[in-house]
């Protein structure tokens, strides 16, 4: 009987579209989990939830949650660094970031700043279908001109009137004795319960609720995660949703025109390659022996060259950053080296910021125990690599005896708990001259070192070119010089003269 009035009260209520936005309104019909939630978060009373539908329906349309985009909203909001999405807690729940050093308050801005509040919670609701959040008030090197009620007030409201059954706990962190004052205005806003889920805690303590693993040192922790803009790959968070899309694994599936785009620059590769086979031929021994020394630097010794980050289930080279070239320079692969220091297989799989931009392969698969795999990462089409381009390497182990196909890594990263997967992040770097080949692997390192002879033979006739324009502006100075002496010595020659006459028209 309680339902059916629910579901009567409910309908009548929707029924106000005029109130609402109708994509809510459609949602709340389709998404069961929706409703569960708000009646959980209100124990189940009929009236009190359909207030708190009614509250935050006619708030989401106000500030239309729906269409918040990073587009929308300025962008000094996203590099200022206040609030993002990083890390769990001990319990798996994803932590949303409160900076409260990097918040002043200002009226004038005080209604972007909401509505980034609002970008990020709709943002993650909408990926992870409302799993609940841990806040995370970090109050350190904080001071009264950073005490802003209202603005915390509308973050706990988020959480108590529009966001149903959406919070874990508040965890503070090194609260300032000058603040007490203030946070007891706060609890006063807060219900017995949600009370409750408030963690005072300081640096001897705060490893009660989150690992070191997502705490930065200043906090005790040991995670070296910097927030910038946009920010670094984070695992299932992304960055707004910014040109670059949100953050995905190339599919393994390739489209029919990628393979025949493929298919047709692997042609036009090998009629290059016949045709410099052929033109060649006068300096076949010089070809011969430089590629052996090609050979010598492919990946097997690429291994040995690059830096490693050593992690407990994989070691990555290079550590750090992957080596592109700029446009002139031509260089679009690089080499991910993958070691696998378990005695059990791992997966792993391999995320981008710009998955327009580059080619993974493989970028979903596994690695048997004691095994090295090599990733590569090329950049198609007509694209550059950028300096905010990001990588992030995620790896776990199986319990399966063999590997596994994509379906079954599909639905083993469905089940892993987030808690045993290993996550390292790579930046891009762009170079405007060579690298060595253990840092970055040409296009020709691929294909043949017949077009490496005519790429040298190219640079070797710039050089020349350069060279003698070089040293016709010396000649060019040698001759202003020269001609420099001569007038000089023309000059000291009439002024002597000069005095000369003078002087025997004196005498």
């Amino acid at each position: 009987i309680a339902n059916t009035i629910f579901l009567q009260e409910l309908i009548y209520l929707l029924d106000k579209s005029d109130k609402y936005d109708s994509r809510d309104v459609e949602r709340l019909q389709q998404d069961d989990k929706w409703v569960e939630n708000y009646l959980i978060w209100r124990h189940d009373v009929i009236d009190d939830t359909l207030k708190m539908i009614d509250e935050s329906f006619q708030w989401r349309k106000e500030y239309t949650v729906n269409d918040l985009t990073e587009s929308v909203l300025p962008k000094w909001l996203f590099e200022n660094g206040t609030l993002f999405l990083h890390g769990y807690d001990k319990e798996g729940y994803k932590l949303f970031w409160f900076r409260v050093k990097h918040h002043t308050r200002d009226p004038k801005q005080q209604l972007e700043k909401k509505k980034l509040v609002a970008f990020w919670l709709e943002h993650y609701a909408k990926r992870d279908h409302g799993k609940p959040l841990t806040v995370i008030f970090d109050m350190s090197e904080t001071g009264i001109s950073h005490i802003d009620l209202d603005f915390v007030r509308f973050i706990v409201n988020c959480f108590t009137d529009y966001y149903p059954n959406f919070l874990t706990k508040i965890v503070i962190f090194e609260m300032p004795w000058i603040m007490n004052a203030a946070f007891k205005i706060v609890k006063g806003w807060l219900g017995p319960e949600a009370i409750s889920m408030l963690k005072f805690t300081n640096k001897s303590d705060v490893q009660e609720y989150i690992s070191g693993e997502y705490l930065p040192p200043h906090m005790g922790g040991t995670d070296s995660f910097k927030y910038s803009y946009p920010p670094l790959v984070d695992d299932d968070f992304q960055t707004p949703l910014c040109e670059n899309g949100p953050i995905t694994s190339e599919d393994e599936h390739e489209s029919k025109e990628e393979i025949d785009a493929e298919a047709k620059e692997t042609g036009e590769l090998n009629e290059e390659h016949s045709l410099n086979q052929k033109k060649m031929n006068s300096i076949e021994q010089i070809s011969k022996s430089e590629e052996s020394d090609k050979t010598e630097s492919k990946p097997k010794n690429a291994k040995k060259a690059l830096t490693t980050f050593k992690g407990p289930l994989l070691h990555i080279s290079p550590a750090e950053e992957l080596y592109f070239g700029s446009k002139e320079t031509g260089e679009k692969k690089c080499l991910i080296v993958l070691t696998n220091v378990t005695k059990n297989i791992v997966a792993f799989k391999v995320r981008t910021t710009a998955p327009e931009k580059y080619r993974v392969k493989p970028s979903n698969s596994s690695c048997e125990p004691g095994m090295s795999l090599d990733i590569i990462v090329s950049l198609h089409g007509g694209f550059a690599a950028s300096l905010q381009d990001r990588f992030l390497i995620m790896a776990a182990e199986m319990d399966q005896p063999s590997g596994a196909g994509v379906p079954e890594l599909t639905q083993f990263w469905k089940e892993v708990p987030r808690t045993k997967v290993m996550e390292h992040r790579l930046r891009c770097h762009v170079v405007e001259s060579s690298k060595p080949s253990s840092l970055t692997l040409k296009e020709n390192a691929f294909n043949t070192p017949a077009k490496t002879n005519e790429d040298l033979h190219i640079q070797l006739t710039r050089l020349l070119q350069i060279n003698k324009r070089l040293q016709e502006q010396i000649d060019r100075c040698l001759w202003f010089q020269q001609l420099s002496v001569v007038l000089s010595l023309l000059s000291v020659t009439v002024v002597a003269f000069c005095f000369y006459l003078a002087y025997t028209q004196r005498s």
